[in-house]
């Protein structure tokens, strides 16, 4: 069995990794979370059920890694939350799915979206969440954000994976998300989302999303 598959969805397909976009820097909020500390908030996220790479082997899920942990932070934070969808739906077996995301990362594909957001105008933070396939956020996360102008909104990346943290988002969101202001992160292993609960509080906290 190659590497790739091996790891997808939470994993990092270390070889195949293809890049795009510019390498300019994003504004960075500060660690206190200043930027964020008032006005609406988005909780974006794309998240695949089904097969999925655990501990070296695969399981089945009925919910998502990252829609678990969009679903926490929900439960802390007052939020409007929008699960973004793609047009053509991703297979639930696993190996079909690493395959479709090489393809799409190698073409720097930009899949369609079925329920696009028109406008974020009225937030002041969101937070864009994915798993980590192949190093990357699934390209669908970058229709998402060059879709939409990201001017005076703070952007904090959360990302699902077995291995590659925040693996390339923070630049790829960088480069695509316009007019935006990058703020801290947060990585959560997948086969551990459902006790993310303390950290996730923790890194709302230190964003100011929560009081501190």
């Amino acid at each position: 069995m190659t590497r790739r598959a091996v790891l997808l969805g939470a994993a990092a397909l270390v070889s195949a990794c293809t890049a795009s976009g510019s390498d300019r820097e994003a504004p960075r909020a500060s660690s206190s979370g200043s930027a964020a500390a008032s006005g609406p908030v988005l909780v974006a996220y794309f998240s695949r059920a089904g097969e999925n790479y655990y501990y070296g082997g695969r399981r089945n899920l009925t919910v998502g890694n990252t829609q678990v942990v969009a679903d926490l932070i929900s439960g802390f934070v007052d939020c409007d939350v929008h699960r973004i969808e793609a047009e053509d739906p991703y297979p639930s077996a696993y190996d079909p799915t690493v395959a479709r995301n090489v393809r799409e990362q190698n073409a720097d594909a930009r899949p369609a979206i079925a329920n696009p957001l028109t406008s974020i105008e009225k937030y002041r933070t969101v937070l864009l969440g994915s798993p980590i396939w192949n190093i990357r956020a699934p390209m669908i996360m970058t229709t998402f954000t060059e879709g939409l102008d990201f001017t005076g909104k703070t952007v904090h990346p959360f990302t699902t994976h077995a291995m590659s943290g925040l693996g390339n988002t923070e630049r790829d969101y960088a480069a695509s998300c316009r007019g935006a202001t990058l703020g801290e992160g947060l990585a959560v292993q997948g086969e551990k989302a459902a006790e993310g609960g303390p950290d996730i509080e923790a890194w709302l906290r230190r964003i100011a999303l929560l009081p501190g």
